[in-house]
């Protein structure tokens, strides 16, 4: 199933993408898609539905963030080893871990502020894991079992703020808007290999990232267990599992964006993002 959640902002509605990529209305079987909604029982009883019984959504509504009630927003990285070395960093030992503000979390085509200050705003493509059911010490072969599905993320970075200044990198990863996610949460069944999926990014229409889960250096099953021997994942978790080569900041002079760049990711079978990026007042 290719979850959905449409409407104004904190307004959303569930949703379900039908055949003919049409929104269904989900209103009637649940009152979200987030926290328990999203449990693999729950996910179940949906995939049920004959979504021709389900009552078409007119027009074409913006579409939120894929998941509701996001608690963490766990991001990995330096996590492909490709993207480690354009920036010249070594492949970690372990999984480098760092949050990003869950009031970063916007919809998938929602406008991007680049913040006051920004000099360095950059782009990466990733895959985000959901979490399903709550994880916590789970082995690296049952991980699985405790992810709902999967989505696009957009892990806009401001670089200045994330290296260049004293702390953690969380500052530069949590400006407002930071976060787009979705347009889908695609539950599990539907992806036969989260490692081997192609990746791409383009930035006013050319191509900056073309790339491909398999050059994780962690796995999902690996993260999913790693984390949770840390802290217990809850169902409507995020993790955002790192991008590959060709952000801004490992080009030869590098680039960032400005106002008004368009940009447009996406991963196979997990949708497409368009963002513009605006200057922030």
């Amino acid at each position: 199933m290719k979850l959905v959640r449409y409407g104004r902002p904190g307004k959303e509605k569930p949703g379900l993408i039908d055949a003919q990529g049409k929104i269904r209305d989900l209103s009637d079987h649940v009152t979200d898609i987030g926290g328990k909604d999203i449990d693999p029982k729950n996910l179940k009883k949906l995939a049920k539905l004959d979504p021709e019984t389900l009552p078409k959504v007119s027009g074409n509504p913006r579409l939120g963030p894929c998941v509701a009630g996001t608690g963490k927003f766990i991001c990995i990285g330096l996590n492909y080893s490709d993207h480690a070395a354009e920036t010249g960093a070594t492949v970690p030992s372990e999984p480098i871990i760092f949050m990003k503000a869950t009031s970063a979390i916007v919809g998938p085509n929602d406008d991007v502020l680049i913040p006051r200050g920004s000099k360095k705003t950059d782009w990466e493509v990733e895959l985000a894991v959901i979490i399903g059911k709550t994880a916590k010490y789970v082995s690296e072969d049952d991980a699985l079992d405790y992810v709902a599905g999967y989505a696009v993320a957009h892990d806009v970075s401001e670089r200045a703020f994330q290296a260049e200044r004293q702390g953690q990198w969380t500052k530069g990863k949590s400006c407002d808007t930071f976060g787009p996610t979705g347009p889908w949460l695609v539950t599990k069944d539907e992806v036969k290999d989260p490692q081997n999926l192609k990746m791409w990014l383009t930035v006013n229409g050319k191509t900056m990232q073309d790339g491909s889960t398999k050059t994780m250096v962690y796995g999902v099953a690996h993260l999913v267990s790693y984390l949770s021997q840390f802290m217990s994942l809850q169902p409507g978790d995020v993790i955002s599992t790192g991008t590959p080569p060709g952000v801004g900041l490992g080009m030869k002079p590098p680039k960032f964006l400005k106002d008004g760049d368009v940009v447009e990711l996406g991963i196979e079978g997990l949708g497409t993002q368009k963002q513009t990026f605006r200057q922030e007042a």
